[in-house]
């Protein structure tokens, strides 16, 4: 068995300011910025391409947002998935999948090629339960639980050509895939493609890219697994924050991955959470869109 490539890319820092739970990092490719989720400050946040820094305090804690056709942001918030207009201020609110009644709130999401935003939930209780969910909301607030009995609903992703779904779970410490219906979002069976040790990094946030590969931030190693479509981890990159918590690619060329991370002294000392940029021999595909279904090309 050929034993992984290990790589220490050429980082660099992208923001100054310190985080306390960087997630959910997303390019908009029509407009060149970079957004993400400070999830207990909490905010959204908006990096230009000049450097320049919108920040968007919520009213509520924010585990991940989604990009709109109409550039309102669809974001996560503990009261439930919302419709956010940075330029208003205004929220609308989509669904509250979770509700009061158990003590989850809304962690990773993404927008799927389906156009719906796939939202997981992350248990709260001390110590955690499996009464997390994974749910598929529409934009016209329809929701579908698709998955239960998780701990923290994690690592959601598409293959490029629409028919599988990854999603992991970061307590538990697997990943799955699904075959994946974009017409429909039905989803297939779920089969366990590969557990993790905390060595090899409890698997958080993901993306992947256009070769069909699963880049996933292990959150307890300081490092990001490239796993293959088999399952197997082909390429480790070390990085320099001690908790990375999501990758995204983005660039002009979307040849950039940036990652998010989460302030932490798990080595010894405090760090606070960032976002960190390097060049990588991959390219990723553009988000998807809220209430717009198939792949953007």
């Amino acid at each position: 068995m050929t034993a992984p490539l290990v790589i220490r890319p050429d980082v660099r820092s992208v923001i100054q300011q310190p985080l306390t739970v960087g997630e959910s990092p997303v390019w908009d490719e029509e407009t060149g910025t970079l957004w993400f989720v400070d999830i207990q400050a909490p905010a959204l946040v908006r990096l230009s391409g000049s450097g320049k820094i919108d920040r968007f305090d919520m009213p509520a804690a924010i585990g991940a947002l989604g990009l709109c056709r109409d550039h309102k942001i669809v974001v996560a918030l503990q009261t439930g998935v919302h419709l956010f207009d940075p330029v208003s201020g205004d929220f609308e609110l989509v669904s509250d999948p979770v509700g009061r009644h158990i003590n989850c709130r809304l962690n990773d999401g993404k927008v799927g090629p389906d156009g719906h935003f796939w939202i997981g939930s992350i248990s709260e209780a001390k110590p955690q339960t499996d009464e997390a969910a994974l749910y598929r909301v529409s934009a016209d607030g329809r929701t579908r639980t698709v998955a239960t009995g998780l701990t923290s609903s994690n690592g959601l992703a598409w293959s490029p050509d629409g028919r599988r779904m990854y999603h992991s779970d970061s307590r538990q410490c697997f990943l799955q895939a699904f075959d994946f219906d974009a017409d429909t979002g039905d989803l297939g069976d779920g089969r366990r493609l590969r557990s993790f040790t905390e060595d090899e990094g409890r698997p958080d946030g993901a993306t992947t890219d256009r070769d069909g590969f699963y880049w996933s931030a292990g959150v307890s190693a300081g490092r990001l697994n490239r796993i293959s479509p088999e399952g197997k981890i082909v390429e480790i990159y070390i990085l320099p924050v001690a908790a990375p918590t999501m990758p995204c690619f983005g660039g002009p060329d979307l040849r950039t991955l940036f990652v998010t991370s989460l302030s932490t002294d798990r080595t010894g000392r405090f760090e606070a959470g960032t976002v960190i940029a390097f060049d990588v021999d991959a390219e990723g595909l553009p988000p998807f869109r809220f209430g717009a279904g198939h792949p953007p090309g």
